[in-house]
């Protein structure tokens, strides 16, 4: 089997699609390209579809490439990627929920993201059907002794909705099966027809913790397409709204995790942390969150006058702070023993399922858009990326300790070498005819994918985004097996998934 690009040069190349290759491939070699993926060849990055047609992007890590394949559906049916890849499962499963296209063969058939709740099935199909309420039928699973726990989707905490059923032997988790799909928000069929700046709301509104990372992808895709980039300061304040997202989230996360290991006493500091990143992004820019500042073609907001002091007090405080904290975490031997050895996600597992950010390079895959497809800023920035083999709960824990060390070392290298001036957004060429674009950006919970095709009018056609708790919310499946159903809310919060970001 050859390269990627070479597979999908011998379909019909589209000439419209940027960056990277996209092809309309049959039926053979879109069944060879998933044999691929099972063989390990290369990682599905999404699958989603469209009324007419299936969509496949690959990353050929070995050759730093990424390239899309095409099925044409016209009868309504397409080969399925989940009977030979697991990973394709549950997207295949929402291609049917929202478009109705069958994958034949497919080994799941169950509604995923529909909860016969919907006024109608298929909503996005051009030929809806009256909602299916058949109950769902959970896995079963057989055994002495088994009993049965379900937790959700309404949570004690104030998290999002999501449900959980646990299958059990005494304390002992034998299955974990997840059912999501609770705040689904239809943000595909929104954004058809949407203006650009409608658009790139909507996308910095798919996870709000992520806001920086959707909007830069989406406004990557756009831009793409268009065949234009944003001012260089545009790029580099993008790169800086983007470190600060990433490290409030971090700090957030560490003192969780903690804290559900039922050590409050990092929490607290964690949360000061937090609380001192949001609030020198509002007085750098405006925003706690930075939303909606990231825009196609640039950004909307310069960095204040004051903002770079406040920012550069921030790595100060946050530098001599972290070192301390990590003594703390090494040294709370009640707190180790909850972490280490818990919730171990198997190298092979990560792989095959794609699993981005702190989850995949705590178990041993150190893919990291910033360095193996970077983009602007970071081309021109130096930073480690940190990869540890363990797997467990300790391992998503010290990532993310080293994580937000990087993240403090790029945002001084980008205060000092801010390009000066100039426009903070680039006028949108009219696109005079249909183009598509993709981006791929790094998130704090790995990366992002955006598809957006423009029509004639430089309104959005279709557009598709892909969070990557899509692929790591199964793989938390795997990892409770075999702990106790207590260590669950621990797991589950070193994985933090998006509920919102996975649901759309």
């Amino acid at each position: 089997m050859g390269a990627l690009t070479d597979i999908l040069a011998t379909g019909r190349i589209r000439t419209d699609h940027r960056p990277w290759l996209r092809a309309e491939v049959d039926a053979a070699t879109w069944e060879a390209l998933s044999e691929g993926l099972a063989a390990g060849r290369w990682t599905l990055m999404a699958l989603w579809g469209e009324p007419d047609a299936v969509h496949m992007a690959l990353l050929d890590e070995a050759a730093t490439s990424l390239g899309t394949a095409t099925y044409l559906a016209g009868d309504g049916t397409f080969p399925s990627v989940g009977r030979h890849h697991a990973p394709a499962q549950r997207l295949e499963r929402t291609i049917r929920d929202l478009y109705g296209l069958v994958p034949v063969e497919a080994p799941d058939t169950r509604l995923w993201l529909d909860h016969g709740r919907w006024p109608v099935s298929r909503p996005l199909s051009g030929a809806p059907i009256p909602p299916d309420t058949t109950p769902y039928a959970f896995l079963p699973v057989e055994g002495q002794g088994l009993h049965e726990v379900a937790v959700g989707p309404v949570h004690a905490g104030i998290i999002e909705p999501g449900h959980f059923r646990f299958t059990a032997n005494g304390e002992a988790v034998v299955r974990l099966e997840e059912r999501l799909g609770y705040v689904h928000r239809g943000i595909e069929g929104l954004m058809r027809g949407a203006s650009l700046e409608r658009a790139a709301t909507l996308a910095g509104r798919v996870s709000g913790d992520s806001t920086v990372a959707y909007a830069l992808a989406f406004a990557g895709a756009v831009e793409a397409a268009l065949e234009m980039e944003a001012p260089p300061r545009a790029r580099w304040l993008r790169g800086l709204m983007a470190e600060l997202e990433r490290l409030a989230n971090h700090f957030g996360d560490i003192g969780a995790v903690c804290n559900d290991a039922a050590f409050a006493r990092m929490l607290a500091p964690c949360a000061v942390l937090r609380e001192q990143v949001l609030r020198a992004s509002e007085a750098a820019f405006g925003q706690r969150m930075m939303r909606d500042l990231v825009v196609p073609g640039g950004v909307l907001i310069d960095l204040a006058p004051r903002g770079e002091g406040r920012l550069r007090s921030l790595v100060e405080t946050a530098r001599s702070a972290l070192p301390e904290l990590l003594a703390l975490y090494d040294g709370t031997a009640s707190l180790q023993d909850r972490t280490v050895g818990t919730g171990i996600a198997q190298p092979d597992l990560v792989r095959r399922f794609g699993c981005g950010g702190f989850v995949g390079r705590a178990s041993g895959r150190g893919f990291d858009v910033r360095r193996t497809l970077p983009y602007a800023p970071y081309d021109a920035l130096r930073f480690d990326v940190a990869v540890l083999e363990a797997g467990d709960v300790d391992a998503r824990v010290r990532i993310r300790f080293s994580e937000a060390e990087e993240s403090l070392s790029l945002i001084t290298q980008m205060l000092s070498n801010m390009p000066d001036g100039g426009d903070l957004s680039s006028p949108l060429p009219q696109s005079g005819a249909a183009r598509e674009g993709v981006a791929l950006v790094e998130g704090f919970r790995g990366d992002v994918f955006a598809f957006v095709r423009l029509d004639a009018a430089g309104r959005v056609a279709h557009a598709h985004l892909r969070d990557p708790s899509w692929f790591q919310w199964p793989v938390l499946e795997a990892v409770i097996e075999g702990n106790i159903i207590a260590d669950f809310p621990l797991c589950n919060k070193s994985f933090n998934c998006s509920y919102a970001g996975h649901d759309l």
